[in-house]
């Protein structure tokens, strides 16, 4: 196990404390207000790093005892000092290739999108593709989705595929549906919809989760190249966030995500540690990547598999047990990783059998409801045991499967930035009573479910600071909510910290090394601007990450 890894290794240095005298730490850290995350120690003003652990943390004059001739010294003038964030759900490489790729997150009218989209019609070589995202119809001045012919006058021969920001819609152009063979004769997949004008029959250029692959297939795949330069962005970005680590959805090109890290991790490039989750369809190849040495390694660790069993509640594919109140016929659709019926149970039956760690996307209440009744059967025929099952995002429950997720030993994986944009509008697709176990994190909380933090970046920005402010204020974008948007739900700026550090730490299975400031655990810490724990919540978005350290380096400094 990685915890056992980095113990050994922390009892090798303590020995050499025993035997040879105090070790001198190669950085020391003085002078700061630094949280710890340990509830029985949670504050300290100096700590001691060697190599890539942690030495010591206590009063400046306990942890100067530490500084030898060679120390390096920080001195964080009074700055508040965190553990390094721990992302507990990231498309990392994805999010890369998106800062290399057309954003559109920005866009608050049709008239920006299309403009956006014909600047960069005339940036692109002959014969390459427009590809980017981050765009929300919700947002805009009029919500309606976009329609092909918005942008096929500037786009006549350039293919354009354009992710909305949930990642469950995607926009393409007539070019582009033109190369994937769609049509008006083109039948939806399973899983998915290819949606249409109603009064032409022809489609609209809105594809819907599995519709979505009938473009991407036919998009180039990238260089090596192109994945190292995706790579080293994201990791710069999430640096300067003060993100040290990352639970990410791996291998969703053919497995080059996970090639990237590898070739990153073999030349000691990564300066984030990334625990990968592959599909969950694909759940032998985990295996072999165990026995392969991936499961204990402190930087790049394979970490599970992951599933689906619907989409999103933002482009109507969240599987609710009742109607949507906005579209009354309508109540979600099961992913197609759900088909053949009972292959989802026996998929996670069979990894959890081979010790996997899983998690599974659910969205709807109903979705949510259908995972549980899995898990509980897999608990039931495969025995009681410390295996963490995780649902990613359990964003809108039944009030009775809080308490169940709870007794069932389920973890919440949460997203909490997701309530600043769709609680503009979920509302409307939901109704007020639904709205109350809505990103229920008081609820989960109270309950005694474990929860961890993270953004689903590239779906929201990958700030931690803004998901904190949302978890502990519930403002939306419109600014609609003065007193929050479902007030109940609300969170303290510590549990948030918490979730966001020792949470996701133990959601990985890393709380042992990860997630608090403790002597022997990782050196992964970052400073920042102002305290957060004692600033007024509308404030806590303006803080900045000052500097960064992940395993005893510094990898960002503003």
């Amino acid at each position: 196990m990685l915890s056992e890894v980095v113990y050994s290794f922390s009892e090798r240095m303590l020995r050499g404390r025993q035997g040879l005298g105090m070790l001198a730490a190669d950085l020391l850290v003085i002078n700061a207000r630094i949280w710890t995350g340990n509830p029985v120690k949670p504050y300290a003003e100096a700590i001691a790093i060697k190599g890539e652990l942690i030495l010591a943390v206590g009063s400046k004059g306990e942890v100067d005892a530490f500084r030898g001739p060679d120390t390096q010294v920080l001195d964080a003038a009074g700055h508040l000092v965190l553990p390094g964030f721990n992302d507990n759900h990231t498309h990392f490489m994805l999010g890369g290739f998106r800062l290399l790729s057309l954003e559109l997150r920005g866009c608050k009218s049709r008239d920006e999108f299309v403009h956006a989209i014909a600047c960069r019609a005339g940036q692109v070589p002959k014969g390459s593709w427009i590809t980017g995202g981050g765009w929300n119809n919700d947002q805009w001045q009029q919500p309606v989705m976009p329609a092909k012919e918005w942008i096929d006058g500037v786009t006549p021969n350039i293919p354009v595929y354009l992710t909305r920001s949930d990642l469950h819609i995607a926009f393409a152009n007539n070019a582009a549906l033109r190369l994937a063979g769609i049509d008006r004769n083109t039948v939806s997949p399973m899983g998915g919809v290819i949606e249409v004008d109603p009064d032409t029959g022809e489609p609209t250029g809105i594809l819907k989760d599995t519709a979505m692959k009938l473009v991407e297939q036919c998009i180039p795949a990238p260089s090596k190249q192109q994945y190292d330069m995706a790579l080293l962005a994201a990791m710069e970005h999430a640096g300067r966030l003060g993100i040290t680590s990352v639970q990410d959805i791996t291998a969703w090109r053919d497995w080059q995500d996970w090639e990237a890290f590898v070739r990153f991790r073999n030349q000691d490039k990564l300066t984030v540690r990334i625990t990968a989750r592959t599909q969950i369809t694909e759940w032998e190849k985990q295996v072999k990547l165990l026995e392969e040495g991936f499961g204990n390694d402190i930087w790049l660790r394979a970490g599970g598999v992951k599933g689906f069993v619907d989409g999103s509640l933002g482009s109507g594919t969240a599987l609710m047990c009742e109607p949507f109140t906005d579209m009354p016929l309508h109540s979600g659709l099961l992913a197609d990783q759900m088909y053949p019926e009972g292959i989802m149970f026996e998929r996670i039956l069979a990894a959890d059998k081979a010790g996997l760690p899983v998690s599974v996307h659910a969205i709807g209440d109903k979705a949510n409801q259908l995972l549980l009744d899995i898990f509980a059967a897999v608990i039931q025929e495969n025995g009681v045991r410390d295996r963490r099952f995780r649902i990613e995002h359990a964003q809108h429950l039944l009030p009775e499967d809080i308490g169940r997720m709870a007794r069932l030993g389920v973890l919440a994986s949460v997203q909490p930035a997701h309530v600043y944009e769709d609680g503009c509008w979920a509302g409307k697709r939901l109704g007020d009573k639904r709205c109350q176990t809505t990103y229920a994190f008081r609820s989960l909380l109270d309950a005694g479910v474990a929860v961890s933090f993270g953004t689903d970046w590239p779906v929201v920005p990958l700030n931690p600071f803004m998901g904190i402010y949302t978890a502990v204020t519930r403002q939306t974008q419109d600014g609609l909510h003065p007193n929050g948007w479902v007030p109940g739900q609300k969170l303290q700026i510590s549990e948030c910290l918490r979730a966001y550090t020792g949470g996701s730490a133990y959601a990985e299975f890393s709380e042992h090394i990860k997630g608090r400031l403790n002597p022997g655990m990782l050196a992964d810490l970052i400073m920042v601007s102002q305290d957060v724990l004692a600033v007024y919540p509308e404030e806590i978005p303006q803080t900045r990450v000052l500097w960064t350290i992940a395993g005893g380096r510094l990898v960002y400094q503003e």
